[in-house]
C-alpha cells in the first residue's frame, strides 16, 4: 500500500473531508456534478501541480490538502538529500492557496518547493486520465512508453548526444573564426613571451618592494643599531652597567629588606633581555653592510615590473596571475585552432552516440512486437475483437537527442482494417479502450505503487465495462487503484466504495465522501443502473452484480 490518507479542507467545494485509503481497488462514484474528480485535482494539486486561487471554497481565506504515504524505500536517500526527515517511515505532503493564488508546500513538515513535490509524485502516483488518449499522438510520450516497457536507458545515448553536439559546435566555431583565432592567438603568444622573460614570480612583488626598501635605507639603519648597541654597552652610561650597579645594590641590603629580593629578580631579568638586545644588534651590525650593487640589481627589476605593469594597465601584483590567464587562454586557441583535432573529436564523439543508438534501437525493436502483442490482447476484451494494435519503429532522416528512429502507435479497430496513427482513428470510444489497454498493459512499470484512473472507461459499457472492472480489480491484487467512474460494471469490481454526493447549507454547495458497504453500496450500484427511482428489478440487478464479484 501506498497512499495511506487524503485530507482537504476549503478545497472547490469540499468544507472538510479526511479520508483513509485501503490497498486493492477503489472505486468512486457520484452524481454528475457531484465532484467525483475534485480528489484528484486535490491529489495534483499536493504533488505539484499550478496552484490556482480558484480552488478555494467560496467564503474561505485559503484551500489545504494533504496526502499521506508510506514511504517506499527507494526514496528515503532522495529526502535525506534534501534535507526532509525521512525516520518514521511515512511521507506527508500538504500544500495550501491562498485567495490570491499564493501557494507554499510542505515535507513531512518541512517548508517545499512544488518541483520538490512533482520531482516525488512522479515515483508515487501515475494518475491516467479520461483523455489519456491523446499521450499517444506526441512523439515524445509514445517513445517513452516504449522505452519503459523495454526497460531502456535512454541516458547514456543523451549524454552522447550532447558531447557529439558540443564537438561538432566547437568545429563550426573554430572553422568561421580561424581568422579571429589566429590573430588574437599570435597577439597572446607576443605577450605570453614578453612577460616569460620577465618571469614575475607569484609572491616576488612584494619581497622586492621589502628588499629594496631596505637597501635604500640601509645607512640610515645601521646608524639606529650602532646607536642602540652604543647605549646598551658603554661601561660609563651604558644600560647594562647602570642595571648592575642597581642589582648590586638592592642585593647587598637585601638580607634586612626582604621586599628587594623580588626587584633584583625583575632586574635581573631585564638585565638578561639587554644583554640578548645588544648581541642581536651586534649580529646585525657585523652582518648588514651597504650594497649599492644589489641596490642597482633591485632598481632595474622594479622597473622591469613598473614598465610592463604599465604597458599592459594592470598593477604590478597581477602580472603572474596575468601571465597565468593568457596561458589558459592561449591553450584553448591552440585547441581551437587545431582543426585536424576537432575533426577527429567530433568523428569520436559521433563514434560514441552511434554505439549507444545501437544498443537503445535493438532494445525498441525487441520491445516493439511484445507490446503490440500485449495491447492487442488487452483490447480483445475491450470490445475491439480482432483489433489490431501495432508499434512502428521508422528511421530518422537525422539522428536526435532521444536516438535514431521514431516510434509511433498504430492501431486496426476492427479485424481486416489496416492499422493507422492512433491520432487518426475516427472514434472516441476506441480511442478510450485503447488508452485503457495500453494503460493496464503498462501500469506495472515505473515505480508509483498507487495507479488512479480517471473516467478512462467513459466510452464503454456492457460486457466491456465489466472487462474493464475486472481487469482494475486484477491491477489492485499488486498495486493500489483508485478509479472515478460512472459504470456500475467497474464500480461492483471494487473492493472498497466510495460515493460523493452534494449538500446544500447556508445557501452554499458542499460536496462530501463516505464509505458505502452492504445495502448503501446495493442502492449506490442500482441508482447508477436505474437513475434515482430505484426499483425492486435495479436492486436485485445490484445484488447480483455484486454478489458476481464477493
Amino acid at each position: 500500500m501506498s497512499l495511506k490518507r487524503i485530507t482537504l479542507r476549503d478545497f472547490v467545494i469540499v468544507r472538510s473531508l479526511e479520508l483513509e485509503l485501503q490497498s486493492g481497488f477503489t472505486v468512486l462514484t457520484g452524481e454528475t456534478g457531484a465532484g467525483k474528480s475534485i480528489l484528484i485535482d486535490a491529489l495534483q494539486l499536493a504533488l505539484g501541480s499550478r496552484a490556482d486561487a480558484s480552488v478555494v471554497r467560496e467564503g474561505a481565506a485559503r484551500a489545504e490538502v494533504g496526502a499521506e504515504f508510506d514511504l517506499p524505500s527507494h526514496l528515503q536517500p532522495w529526502l535525506e538529500a534534501a534535507g526532509f526527515d525521512a525516520e518514521d517511515g511515512l511521507l506527508l505532503l500538504r500544500r495550501t492557496v491562498d485567495t490570491a493564488g499564493k501557494s507554499r508546500a510542505w515535507i513531512n513538515g518541512s517548508p517545499a518547493t512544488a518541483t520538490q513535490l512533482r520531482e516525488l509524485g512522479e515515483q508515487l502516483l501515475d494518475i491516467h486520465g479520461q483523455h489519456a488518449w491523446q499521450s499517444l499522438t506526441r512523439p515524445d510520450s509514445v517513445r517513452n512508453l516504449l522505452d519503459a516497457y523495454a526497460g531502456s536507458d535512454t541516458r547514456p545515448v543523451a549524454q552522447a548526444w550532447g558531447s557529439w553536439s558540443k564537438a561538432q559546435q566547437q568545429l563550426e566555431e573554430a572553422q568561421s573564426l580561424q581568422g579571429q583565432i589566429d590573430t588574437e592567438r599570435e597577439r597572446l603568444q607576443w605577450q605570453v613571451q614578453e612577460v616569460e622573460r620577465l618571469a614575475p614570480g607569484a609572491d616576488e612583488w612584494p619581497e622586492l618592494q621589502a628588499q629594496h626598501t631596505r637597501l635604500a635605507h640601509a645607512q640610515a639603519l645601521l646608524d639606529a643599531a650602532q646607536t642602540a648597541a652604543d647605549t646598551i654597552d658603554d661601561e660609563a652610561q651604558g644600560v647594562q652597567g647602570a642595571l648592575g650597579r642597581a642589582i648590586h645594590a638592592l642585593s647587598a641590603q637585601a638580607h634586612l629588606e626582604p621586599q628587594f629580593a623580588p626587584l633584583v629578580e625583575v632586574l635581573q631579568s631585564a638585565l638578561a633581555q639587554v644583554e640578548d638586545a645588544g648581541h642581536s644588534l651586534g649580529l646585525y651590525l657585523r652582518r648588514t653592510e651597504l650594497d649599492p650593487q644589489r641596490l642597482a640589481e633591485l632598481d632595474a627589476r622594479l622597473s622591469q615590473w613598473v614598465s610592463l605593469s604599465r604597458r599592459h594597465k594592470r598593477p604590478p601584483e597581477e602580472l603572474p596571475g596575468l601571465l597565468t590567464s593568457w596561458k589558459l587562454r592561449l591553450a584553448e586557441l591552440e585547441a581551437a585552432a587545431d582543426l585536424p583535432g576537432l575533426n577527429a573529436q567530433v568523428e569520436s564523439a559521433r563514434a560514441a552516440f552511434d554505439k549507444a543508438a545501437a544498443v537503445l534501437s535493438h532494445s525498441r525493436r525487441q520491445a516493439a512486437p511484445r507490446l503490440a502483442q500485449a495491447i492487442t490482447q488487452a483490447m480483445q476484451g475491450l470490445g475491439m475483437q480482432g483489433g489490431r494494435f501495432d508499434v512502428q519503429l521508422q528511421a530518422l532522416p537525422e539522428p536526435a537527442a532521444h536516438g535514431v528512429e521514431s516510434v509511433a502507435f498504430l492501431v486496426a479497430g476492427h479485424e481486416g482494417s489496416t492499422p493507422r496513427p492512433v491520432g487518426k482513428v475516427a472514434s472516441g470510444g476506441e480511442l478510450s479502450r485503447i488508452a485503457l489497454a495500453i494503460a493496464v498493459t503498462t501500469s506495472q512499470l515505473g515505480p508509483a505503487q498507487t495507479l488512479i484512473f480517471d473516467e478512462v472507461d467513459s466510452g464503454v459499457g456492457g460486457a466491456v465495462a465489466e472487462t474493464v472492472g475486472r481487469l482494475m480489480r486484477q491491477l489492485g491484487t499488486d498495486r493500489q487503484v483508485l478509479a472515478v467512474t460512472h459504470l456500475p460494471q467497474v464500480a461492483a469490481c471494487a473492493d472498497c466504495h466510495w460515493v460523493v454526493s452534494k449538500k446544500a447549507e447556508d445557501g452554499l454547495t458542499h460536496s462530501q465522501v463516505g464509505a458505502v458497504a452492504g445495502e448503501q453500496r446495493v442502492s449506490e450500484i442500482a441508482r447508477m443502473l436505474g437513475g434515482e427511482r430505484l426499483s425492486g428489478t435495479t436492486l436485485a440487478h445490484a445484488r447480483e452484480m455484486l454478489q458476481g464479484h464477493l
